[in-house]
């Protein structure tokens, strides 16, 4: 049965759906700040967009509380892209991304998956211009959406990466996708390229740390 990274604290709903997974739940306390302590993509990243690509694991040397120690292992990792503030990545998830010969996209944001819904191996979407740029210059299609509209539990603001996962065929938002202004663009970008998208009208978008 293939994993699945999720936080402690995932909806019911969540859960339930991905039961065809072998979920492994991360709640991890004293290494990085409260709010993100739960959250899979700052502990774990999925070297590809597909469920059977490996997935690297950080260290407890690896993280530390505080920006930006706690985003070492936040990029955004398509499996031909290798998307991050690249000196701030941790050692040994740099040298993975060299060896699977991942052509490498420094951005300024340390936050790259939070921020970041990775559809297919060249296509993101993302809120932030900083990401945007720099995979458009290099040929990615990039769907450039509105910042906000996500919780986070104990911060003002979420993001759409953090809040999404690819699994299979789908892309699969935690909580009321319809909510977004951006809805609508959101869902024709994901179905243009082959896959479906899949939320849950009975709670807020929340970003709980990605779906690895």
């Amino acid at each position: 049965m293939l994993k699945k990274y999720l936080s402690g604290n995932a909806s019911p709903q969540l859960i339930e759906y991905l039961k065809g997974y072998d979920l492994r739940f991360v709640d991890s306390q004293d290494i990085v700040s409260s709010g993100i302590s739960d959250h899979a993509d700052v502990f774990y990243c999925r070297l590809g967009c597909r469920d059977d690509a490996e997935v690297a694991a950080a260290r407890p040397i690896d993280l530390a509380a505080g920006y930006p120690a706690e985003a070492a292992f936040n990029a955004a990792c398509t499996g031909k892209y290798f998307i991050h503030k690249t000196d701030i990545t941790a050692p040994g998830l740099l040298a993975a991304a060299k060896a699977a010969d991942m052509e490498l996209i420094d951005v300024r944001q340390g936050y790259c998956k939070c921020s970041t819904v990775i559809v297919d191996e060249d296509s993101i979407i993302t809120y932030d211009k900083a990401i945007a740029a720099p995979c458009e210059a290099v040929g990615m299609s990039v769907l450039l959406v509105s910042p906000g509209h996500v919780m986070l539990r104990g911060y003002d603001t979420g993001f759409i990466g953090g809040a999404s996962g690819r699994c299979g065929g789908e892309i699969i938002f935690n909580g009321d996708l319809t909510a977004h202004p951006d809805y609508e663009a959101i869902v024709e970008f994901i179905e243009d390229r082959g896959l479906t998208c899949h939320w849950f009208r009975d709670y807020p978008l929340t970003d709980i740390g990605s779906i690895i």
